[in-house]
C-alpha cells in the first residue's frame, strides 16, 4: 500500500457476525472466505469459458468509454467471447467487459455463484461480471444504481481503491454523471487541491476474495494481473438512494449522453469547470476532511 493510503481490514464470513455488522454500519470490508466454495474459482478458467461458450458474441469496451466523443459511455466493438478471452487474458489487449448480466446472457454460469445469506436482498436477476487484462484500470467512479455490492475476484488480482460518498466534491465529481478524472496514481494537488481533503482506501483483493462496497462508495479498480470477478447486488434500501439512483437513471445520465452527442469538447470542458467550482466551494467553506469511517 503507498504512503497517504488507509488499510481496509478483512474478516471471515463465519466471523461472529463481522460481515453484518459492517453492512449494518454501511462501511466497506473484505470478506476473505465468502466465496471458497463457488464452483467458479475452479470452473471460470480461459479454456474452459471459451470451450463452452467461445461462439457467444459479446459487447468490448476500452479506455474511451469515458472519454468525450463517439465512444463515449458506449461499446467499440462486438465480438466471439473466445476471441476476447484470448485478446484480454493472453494477449493483454486493453479491452473489457462490465456490468455483463449472466442472468440475462449466460444464465448457465449462475450455477457457479452462491448467492449469500449476510442480511442483503442480493437479486439473482442482476448478477455482474467483469473481464478485462493486466495493467488496465476501471477509473474512479460510483454505481449509477446506488446498489450494495459484493464483488468476488474469480481470477487475477485486483488493486483496489476506495472513498466514502461524501467525497463527491473533493474527487472532483463530473456533475450529470458519476465519474471522476483526477489521476489517483499522480494527483495533481496545483490543479485539483481539494483532494487532499480525501484520504482514501486501498487494498488487494486476491482470488476468492470479496469486497463489500456500501451504496454510493467511490471505487477505482486495477488489473494487476488479466482476471474475472463477479458482483452479486442487492437494491437500495434508503428511499434517498432510491431516489438519487431514479434521477440518475431516467434523467442526468440521459441528458449527459444528449449533450457529448452535440457538443462533446464544450460539454466536456463545461462539467470540468463546474467540478473545480464545486471544489473550490468545499476549500472556502472550511468543512473538515472526509475520513472513512471503519
Amino acid at each position: 500500500m503507498r504512503p497517504g493510503w488507509q488499510a481496509l481490514p478483512r474478516v471471515a464470513f463465519g466471523d461472529g457476525g463481522a460481515l453484518r455488522e459492517a453492512i449494518s454500519a454501511r462501511r466497506p470490508a473484505v470478506i476473505s472466505d465468502l466465496a471458497v466454495d463457488w464452483p467458479a474459482l475452479r470452473r471460470w478458467t480461459p479454456e474452459g469459458l471459451s470451450r463452452r461458450f467461445g461462439e457467444h458474441m459479446v459487447r468490448v469496451y476500452d479506455a474511451s468509454f469515458g472519454s468525450p466523443g463517439s465512444n463515449y459511455m458506449g461499446s467499440i466493438d462486438t465480438m466471439r467471447f473466445a476471441d476476447f478471452l484470448e485478446a484480454t487474458q493472453y494477449r493483454g489487449r486493453d479491452l473489457r467487459m462490465f456490468l455483463y448480466n449472466l442472468s440475462r446472457q449466460l444464465p448457465e454460469l449462475l450455477d457457479d455463484v452462491r448467492l449469500p445469506d449476510v442480511g442483503l436482498r442480493l437479486s439473482r436477476r442482476f448478477v455482474f461480471s467483469f473481464f478485462g487484462c493486466g495493467g488496465s484500470t476501471t477509473p474512479l467512479h460510483y454505481d449509477i444504481d446506488r446498489a450494495d455490492v459484493l464483488h468476488t475476484v474469480i481470477r487475477g488480482r485486483r488493486r483496489v481503491r476506495l472513498f466514502p460518498p461524501a467525497a463527491s466534491a473533493a474527487l472532483y465529481r463530473h456533475p450529470c454523471t458519476v465519474r471522476s478524472y483526477v489521476d489517483l496514481d499522480a494527483p495533481d494537488l496545483a490543479r485539483f487541491p481539494a483532494l487532499a481533503r480525501a484520504p482514501g482506501l486501498e487494498l488487494v483483493l486476491e482470488p476468492g476474495e470479496t469486497l463489500y462496497m456500501p451504496a454510493g462508495w467511490w471505487h477505482e479498480f486495477h488489473y494487476l494481473e488479466a482476471g474475472m470477478s463477479v458482483s452479486l447486488r442487492a437494491a437500495p434500501v434508503h428511499w434517498g438512494d432510491r431516489a438519487r439512483a431514479a434521477l440518475c437513471l431516467l434523467v442526468t445520465s440521459p441528458w449527459d449522453r444528449f449533450a457529448n452527442r452535440l457538443a462533446p469538447a464544450r460539454w466536456y470542458r463545461w462539467k470540468c469547470l463546474r467540478a473545480e467550482q464545486r471544489a473550490k466551494a468545499l476549500l472556502s467553506s472550511g468543512t473538515e476532511d472526509v475520513e472513512p469511517k471503519l
